[in-house]
């Protein structure tokens, strides 16, 4: 047996996977998996070679079960096709033009979220407060204000619910198709509004050769990174920092720490813990003989604790000097294009969260699991209490990056 350690996996073990994933990192860093059908990739060096070289390993791929419900998008697409999809969101969606559009509207329905929140001196901050704020963060970016955003969410829950059967070989369903038809109606007037209404409206005048579909396929996709992965990347922080009050004392003595325990918290446990590509021919990577179409499943996760980069890997360290070297966002052609609004996000998340509940902590009648999940990791509750009243701000909770 060529790769004992990955023919031992199981899924289960793959849900609280860091000893399994540490070990296949030191003995077989790219190891064939049956659990999974698919090499593994657990070291860092090599997830970067994997996510850098599209030609090698790629997203375009019948079984790539994304496009077969919202369509072709810059995330099923790789080479020139990518770039034609990605090229119009890509200023939209840059630094600047984030925080120009993004910090006012962020900070002020993270305070409208924690001022209703507050009286009650208790909550499950993941349902109650992350999951909101990314729902209401994204739907303003897509021009959807003035949807019903339950309606938008039943359509995000009923387009990951076909992804989900076909990834487990099942039929998709009636009802994946039918969401993304009626986001699609949605979106329409958001596309014929002016570029400074949206970021979607911006992208789409200057789509180009993009059609109004493919700007909705891509819409789509940004849905989904907009609600599932942001969530799971505030309700985690916040987890890591009630988790650890010896990093959470010097985070609220100085709100510049702020960035650095996001990026902390993504390095050790990223939303999205694995990305997907398949060979495009037979090709040899760390020791192992990868054959032309097999499936390559990059684990983020286990390149995120890789101590070859970050000493004392399993350690939460808000003053980590090279937090921001993890590869929670992806890296190559397909690095996440909505990074700088999901930081602004859990930074302005944390902020406020520290700022206006005083006394904050984890509820100590209540479970507050770590994150877990095979593909998207967050924890299952963020279970907290604290005192009620007012509680005059500190500081500005966005902190530079």
């Amino acid at each position: 047996m060529d790769f004992p350690l990955g023919a031992a996996i199981t899924l289960d073990a793959l849900e609280d996977p860091h000893a399994h994933l540490a070990a296949l990192r030191e003995r077989e860093p790219v190891s064939w998996v049956p659990a999974l059908g698919a090499w593994l990739v657990t070291r860092r060096d090599l997830a970067l070679m994997v996510m850098r070289d599209p030609a090698t390993f790629t997203v375009e791929d019948e079984r790539f079960s994304t496009s077969r419900v919202v369509g072709a998008s810059m995330l099923s697409l790789d080479g020139a096709e990518h770039d034609r999809h990605r090229a119009p969101f890509a200023q939209p969606f840059r630094l600047d033009a984030v925080r120009s559009r993004f910090t006012e509207p962020v900070g002020a329905e993270a305070g409208r979220l924690i001022a209703a929140l507050r009286p009650a001196g208790r909550a499950e901050l993941r349902t109650a407060f992350a999951g909101p704020l990314a729902a209401a963060v994204i739907t303003r970016a897509l021009g959807l204000g003035n949807a019903d955003v339950a309606a938008v969410l039943d359509w995000y829950a009923a387009i990951v619910g076909s992804v989900t059967a076909l990834t487990a070989g099942e039929p998709a369903g009636a009802e994946g198709p039918a969401a993304f038809a009626g986001l699609r109606d949605a979106i329409g007037p958001a596309l014929d509004a002016g570029p400074e209404a949206s970021l979607l409206a911006a992208a789409a005048g200057a789509a180009g050769t993009l059609t109004r579909e493919e700007v909705v396929s891509n819409a789509a996709v940004l849905l989904f990174g907009g609600i599932e992965t942001t969530e799971g990347m505030i309700a985690t922080a916040a987890w890591h920092l009630l988790s650890h009050p010896d990093q959470r004392a010097p985070v609220e003595a100085d709100p510049g720490l702020l960035a650095g325990a996001v990026e902390e918290s993504l390095r050790l446990e990223p939303a999205a813990a694995s990305v997907d590509r398949y060979a495009t021919g037979d090709v040899q990577l760390g020791g192992a003989r990868i054959a032309r179409g097999d499936l390559v499943i990059v684990s983020v996760t286990a390149a995120n604790r890789d101590p070859a980069t970050f000493p004392d890997p399993d350690a939460f360290d808000a003053r980590r000097a090279n937090a921001r070297l993890h590869l929670a966002f992806a890296a190559g052609p397909h690095v996440c294009i909505g990074m700088h609004l999901a930081r602004l996000e859990a930074q302005a998340a944390l902020g406020c969260l520290l700022d206006g509940l005083p006394g904050l902590r984890l509820d100590p009648d209540r479970r507050s699991p770590g994150p877990r999940g095979l593909v998207f990791r967050k924890p299952a509750a963020v279970s907290a209490v604290w005192h009620d009243g007012t509680h005059a701000a500190r500081h500005d909770p966005i902190a530079a990056p």
